[in-house]
């Protein structure tokens, strides 16, 4: 995908508010993402070897930039940056999908995950080759015939066997990454009420990837089997029966770092829209002088500007270990809802040559709408958002928490 260079868009677009000590990090983070990454994002979109090769000296170069895992905990090899200050650097690094492998923060949600709950001897062998980019991982949930939003469901089954190992059945689809990861993460059924993760290796006798899924034509997720898998009783992530715990804490900071990136994305597709209005005659003017072009500048940039601040106080929440639930929920409609609205708009604006190829906005699209399913439908967040809100509140209780539009809640 190729970027036209953007005029004047950024500042227009709205960056939220950043700590001056962070102002310089994240302009090296957005330079070294439009400079490195977008121009070769078709050889990444790809996929195959040629696109290992390339993402691999991407992460060298991010490494002498001094960019690699700025997220990621010190102690295993990161730069250790908070998620308070980590969430004015995710836009920029999002503005590419590619943009979290290439700096190293892809494997962020796995590496916290682990790191609280694995066992001793998991954390000591892979947490370190991880942040390295040495192993890479994946998190497999959904089901072919299981409902994602439904995990009590889940029919993949974990069998206790000699010296406490399992061994693993069942199929798992829309698995991202993996095709190509050395780790994956898998929701099993341990007891007929019990469901646990167990870490998985790809190598294993019985692991098999069936195929990669496009998603509207472009590629990055897979289904996989496991026929007979066996891992010792180290690789049980938590303790049996500690699943859902665990992947709601995964999934509540997964979803704030999705919206996210799909703020840098968003704004993205604005500076391309920004840019071809400004530069494109039609008949005696340019497109930026028709009203029905500034009517969807303007609502792009309405969408961006007020998503932006229920992402970053979703991010806030997380950070301070507040209870995020209201605010996650809302981010991740309302953030889904804009990527799709925002792209649809600036391939409007381009006309046919926002279909084609020498544009990122198909993508850009493409992304947008799986938004609206990924980590849950919107339906999922806007009804759970809904209940919390219509709960009776106990007017007295210790926990109440009062609920009003002004408030953080």
């Amino acid at each position: 995908m190729n970027d036209h260079k953007p005029v004047g868009a950024p500042a227009a677009a709205g960056l939220p508010e950043c700590p001056a000590e962070l102002l310089e990090l994240r302009s090296r983070v957005a330079e070294f993402v439009r400079s490195r990454v977008m121009p070769v994002e078709p050889v990444l979109d790809a996929g195959g070897p040629a696109a290992r090769t390339e993402l691999t000296r991407l992460q060298a170069e991010a490494r002498a930039a001094g960019l690699w895992a700025l997220p990621l905990p010190a102690e295993l090899g990161g730069q250790g940056v908070p998620l308070a200050a980590y969430a004015h650097l995710a836009e920029a690094e999002g503005t590419s999908d590619h943009g979290p492998a290439a700096l190293g923060s892809a494997p962020l949600l796995d590496v916290l995950m682990l790191d609280r709950h694995a066992a001793p001897a998991v954390r000591e062998r892979f947490l370190r080759r991880i942040t390295a980019g040495e192993v890479r991982t994946c998190y497999a949930m959904t089901e072919p015939d299981t409902p994602g939003t439904d995990p009590a469901r889940t029919a993949t089954r974990a069998e206790p066997g000699p010296g406490g190992q399992w061994t693993l059945h069942g199929r798992k689809w829309f698995t991202s990454g993996a095709g190509e990861a050395d780790l994956v993460t898998v929701l099993a059924r341990t007891a007929p009420d019990e469901l646990s993760l167990l870490l998985v290796p790809t190598t294993a006798p019985g692991f098999r990837v069936l195929r990669e899924l496009p998603v509207l034509g472009a590629g990055g997720q897979w289904e996989i089997e496991l026929d007979g898998v066996t891992v010792p009783a180290g690789h049980l992530v938590g303790e049996p029966g500690a699943a859902l715990r665990i992947a709601g804490e995964r999934l509540r900071l997964g979803r704030v770092l999705r919206c996210l990136r799909w703020l840098g994305q968003a704004t993205r597709a604005f500076e391309l829209m920004c840019e071809r209005a400004t530069t494109r005659q039609q008949g005696d003017g340019r497109l930026a002088d028709r009203q029905l072009v500034q009517q969807l500048v303007f609502d792009s940039l309405l969408a961006i500007r007020t998503t932006r601040p229920l992402v970053h106080e979703a991010a806030a929440r997380l950070a301070a270990g507040q209870d995020a639930r209201v605010e996650t929920g809302l981010a991740k409609v309302a953030a889904a809802r804009m990527l799709y609205q925002v792209a649809d708009a600036a391939i409007q604006v381009h006309g046919a040559a926002g279909l084609g190829p020498d544009t990122p906005l198909p993508a850009l699209f493409r992304a947008g709408r799986a938004a609206r399913l990924l980590d849950g439908p919107d339906e999922l967040h806007i009804a759970a958002v809904a209940r919390r809100v219509l709960r009776p509140q106990a007017s007295n209780g210790p926990d109440a928490r009062k609920i009003s539009p002004q408030s953080s809640w």
